[in-house]
């Protein structure tokens, strides 16, 4: 009779410890781009190609569009032609201080010509440097006349066609949107409590298209979106990796999966 209470009371805890854990917390959300990067012209001029569309996907360093090159590759020529004319006037210069220089050792001739000759060749120097400064610059001219992506990624928008004159004053919109592609955000509405229980890179997952993939918590809204009658509401974004063969497009509705 004694070995009944001993048994119910060592039962307790195992049955204590076999509870079923608590489930992960749904969210429902929307995709985003991870950021988005405008590209504006810095010359004025004509648009002579534009060799992107809205939703294509580009490679770092394509062409995305490319302004009338004439005058910037005039610009860069001339400038090239003065750094020839500034390189052959400075080995002349170099080769009369030389000369000069012998003379002098020689007895030849006085102090103050070596030292016409000495500035001479630093003038020449100056000069030399002052073109390719100018060619430099040039360069950097033509280079502005293209707009070229930035990384790897996709044309989320393109505001420009062959034939429009651009002025980069007044730029009302970029001609180009470039957005990474591959990352994604899934973005959604929460409360601050909510927050409170997540951390940075913290894991979570996201449910789209019937897949689950991992990914983390990538920022923790600090300004209210907006505010309602229960309270405010942040939002809360997890950055996962997006497969190649992936066809998501922001505004698609996914579940977010926090632990």
């Amino acid at each position: 009779m004694m070995l009944r209470p001993c048994s119910f009371r060592l039962i307790l805890p195992l049955l204590f410890i076999a509870a079923p854990v608590q489930g992960a917390q749904e969210l429902k959300g929307w995709l985003e781009w991870v950021h988005e990067v405008e590209m504006r012209v810095l010359q004025n001029g004509l648009v002579e190609e534009v060799a992107v569309s809205a939703g294509q996907h580009v490679s770092k360093g394509e062409l995305l569009l490319r302004m009338d090159q004439r005058e910037a590759k005039a610009n860069l020529l001339e400038a090239r032609a003065r750094v020839a004319r500034a390189r052959v006037a400075g080995e002349k210069a170099q080769r009369v201080l030389a000369r000069s220089q012998e003379l002098f050792d020689q007895g030849l001739i006085a102090s103050e010509e070596l030292k016409d000759a000495e500035l001479e060749q630093a003038a020449a120097m100056a000069e030399q440097e002052a073109a390719k400064a100018v060619e430099a610059s040039r360069l950097v001219a033509l280079e502005h006349t293209e707009l070229r992506a930035p990384f790897d990624g996709i044309v989320v928008a393109r505001h420009a066609w062959k034939g429009a004159v651009i002025y980069r004053t007044l730029q009302e919109q970029p001609l180009m949107i470039i957005a990474p592609d591959d990352r994604m955000l899934a973005r959604a509405l929460v409360t601050a409590d909510v927050l409170r229980r997540l951390k940075l890179g913290q894991p979570a997952r996201v449910k789209v298209n019937g897949a689950t993939r991992e990914g983390r918590v990538y920022s923790l809204g600090v300004q209210s979106v907006r505010v309602e009658l229960d309270g405010a509401v942040y939002y809360l974004d997890i950055l996962f990796e997006r497969r190649a063969d992936d066809r998501l497009r922001p505004s698609e509705r996914v579940q977010i999966l926090l632990p």
